[in-house]
């Protein structure tokens, strides 16, 4: 099963939902495209929600990685939302917990935008 995802606008912020793997190949250039169209709209406030991801390989992570650092470096913010289990225990494992902004409620994590 690939990625799925569907975006939504709230107060600002985009809204990525995202569902099935990010894994090497397919799932990550897909999240990539989707990050780097968005950002080429103007949309520099976005939120990977990842509730229904159900797994994420270390390409996936990479991508993640990626995404963010594409964001920060044309002026925006990239937030994580609703990790699963399995998620959040790899981005704890490979350190990078510290590095992404995590909520674990969406009005939380717009509200941390519009700061």
């Amino acid at each position: 099963m690939s990625m799925k995802s569907s975006t939504r606008q709230v107060d600002g912020v985009t809204i990525l939902d995202l569902s099935g793997r990010i894994t090497l190949g397919e799932g990550s250039v897909q999240l990539r495209d989707i990050v780097r169209d968005l950002l080429a709209k103007g949309n520099k406030n976005i939120l990977l929600n990842l509730a229904d991801i159900n797994y994420i390989d270390s390409s996936g992570i990479g991508e993640l990685v990626s995404a963010f650092t594409t964001v920060r470096n044309q002026g925006g913010e990239l937030k994580l939302l609703n990790l699963t289990k399995k998620v959040h225990d790899l981005l704890q494992i490979t350190k990078l917990y510290t590095v992404f902004d995590i909520k674990d409620d969406e009005a939380s994590a717009i509200a941390a935008f519009n700061k």
